[in-house]
């Protein structure tokens, strides 16, 4: 074997076993959770999650023997499958938000295969975009991206599932960049959903509505006429539907992003998680309250203890220590990540690593960041750690796919 060969199976195998360890500390920190001083019904939340890792690691040992070339070819299928289920699901949707399929052993949300799906469709699509136009400086070049990116968005926030929904247009610009397309490319294609919350405020919007416009006019590259009105158009339309967007949103989904703003709005209601979280995670110190003695969590008043507020159990229970650690192993496979996408470069492998890197961190940012109130509550769950099979499953194979690319790389 070659040192590069060599080099290579230690960087997998420390990069399976760091989040392997990621995933066992999760599944012992959801069996703390679980356990609190109120009389209730014991939950099993930890032995599915068990379940699940197990499955996950079959998963991933399935995919990293997949080459590059079949992912390129089953990509418009596997991304054709996912919006048919994104359909699906709006209509037979069960569970919090109708946004699972029950599938009798257990639920599955098809939004976590949409991610993988659109990040492979992405990549097949940018990389061939790029290789053809290569001197094509066109807005348009970018719309077949842009619809893949846009399909998912709009199904998944008509679930609606804010949290899920904001991470496919984050694929997008993260494919983009990665390419090499142009910063103002970049901002034009985003632009609408900067206009989406900007929607919120009339004079915010017009602000927002005239950027764009001197863009067009001081930028190094400019747009065609019919780019720039299609760019224009799409903000004004994000503008006009921030509203309808809005009252179409359950009560509680309304209520998490007005506390966000304002937690003592409702201190005993919509305001009550996050300062449970805050007060969880503050009480912890520097080592913490200690393994499942967390009292704000064994006396209940931690909401969501399994998924959103995960990171809240681990700051109360073992401080800025045990904080520290989990983020220096999630630091480390990130790192992973990115190392791999930059030996790849703009191709497949490399734009589709990147995508899933951006997608990882994301949920990992505004997971913490919720808890602590620098992000709303959307619902996105802390990788390995959040109890959730759907979520565990799209992380392992995420891995899988980085690992075949730094073998093919």
């Amino acid at each position: 074997m070659t040192a590069r060969g060599t080099s290579e199976l230690v960087g997998e195998g420390q990069t399976l076993g760091v989040a392997l360890l990621l995933s066992l500390l999760g599944i012992a920190v959801i069996y703390s959770a679980g356990q609190v001083d109120i009389p209730t019904t014991p939950d099993r939340y930890w032995v599915r999650q068990a379940i699940w890792l197990a499955l996950s690691l079959g998963a991933f040992l399935a995919i990293r023997r997949v080459s590059l070339g079949l992912l390129q070819w089953v990509a418009p299928w596997l991304y054709a499958i996912s919006v048919l289920l994104l359909v699906f699901v709006l209509v037979f949707g069960v569970g919090p938000g109708g946004s699972w399929i029950e599938l009798g052993v257990g639920r599955f949300q098809p939004s976590e295969l949409a991610k993988m799906a659109t990040v492979l469709m992405l990549a097949k699509t940018v990389t061939r975009r790029e290789a053809r136009r290569a001197g094509d400086r066109r807005l348009s070049r970018y719309a077949k991206p842009t619809l893949t990116a846009g399909i998912p968005t709009v199904l998944v926030l008509l679930q609606p599932d804010l949290g899920s929904a904001m991470i496919f247009p984050l694929l997008l610009l993260a494919a983009l960049y990665w390419t090499g397309a142009h910063p103002l490319h970049i901002l034009w294609i985003s632009s609408p959903m900067v206009g989406l919350v900007a929607g919120a405020t009339w004079w915010i919007w017009g602000i927002w509505f005239g950027v764009v416009l001197l863009s067009f006019r001081l930028g190094p590259v400019r747009p065609f006429l019919s780019e720039g009105v299609a760019v224009l158009i799409a903000n004004a339309a994000t503008g006009a539907a921030t509203i309808p967007l809005w009252n179409s949103l359950r009560p509680y989904q309304q209520d998490r992003l007005l506390v966000f703003l304002d937690p003592q709005r409702d201190p005993r209601g919509a305001g009550w998680n996050l300062i449970q979280s805050q007060v969880a995670i503050g009480s912890g110190g520097a080592f913490g309250q200690g393994y499942a003695a967390g009292p704000q969590k064994r006396l209940a008043f931690l909401p969501e203890r399994h998924t959103d507020f995960v990171f809240s159990v681990v700051g109360e229970e073992l401080g800025f220590v045990g904080v520290a650690v989990f983020l220096f192993l999630f630091w480390l496979l990130l790192r992973r990540l990115l190392r791999i996408s930059a030996v790849a470069g703009d191709s497949f492998g490399g734009v589709a690593v990147f995508c899933l890197l951006a997608a990882l961190t994301a949920h990992a940012v505004v997971n913490i960041g919720m808890t602590i109130g620098l992000f709303p509550v959307t619902g996105l769950p802390l990788p390995f750690v959040s109890y959730g099979g759907s979520f565990l499953l799209f992380t392992f194979a995420a891995l899988a796919v980085a690992q075949r690319t730094a073998a093919e790389a």
